[in-house]
């Protein structure tokens, strides 16, 4: 059984910091995984994942401002926040998918599989 639990979100003002965490269980560590997020009113949308060379990707609102990152020993995702805008308010969410990045397109919610809960960011003007 794969579950995802995401931990580290909350309420920052704007300029502020968060780190996303997301333990993955009953998956391989070699399987793709991503970072969503669903602002209120909006669909979900990609906000970090991997290539299938292992490089990061990032949509384009985030760039030079997140950073994704994954301890394979650990079996866990991060998402490091920086400097953030009220347009970052959402529900971020972890995905995993059963094969690895060379099968998955990064950042297309409906390549993954399975998905946490979600943990909600909030940022304050």
């Amino acid at each position: 059984q794969v579950l995802l639990v995401e931990s580290g979100g909350g309420s920052v003002q704007a300029g502020g910091s968060l780190r996303l965490s997301c333990e993955a269980s009953g998956t391989n560590y070699r399987y793709c995984m991503g970072w969503f997020r669903q602002p209120p009113g909006k669909e979900r949308e990609g906000v970090a994942g991997f290539a299938a060379d292992g490089r990061t990707i990032y949509a384009d609102s985030v760039k030079g401002r997140f950073t994704i990152s994954k301890d394979n020993a650990k079996n866990t995702l991060y998402l490091q926040m920086n400097s953030l805008k009220p347009d970052d308010t959402a529900m971020y969410y972890c995905a995993v998918d059963n094969s690895t990045c060379f099968y998955v397109r990064p950042l297309y919610p409906a390549g993954f599989r399975y998905w946490g809960q979600g943990t909600q960011v909030t940022v304050s003007s």
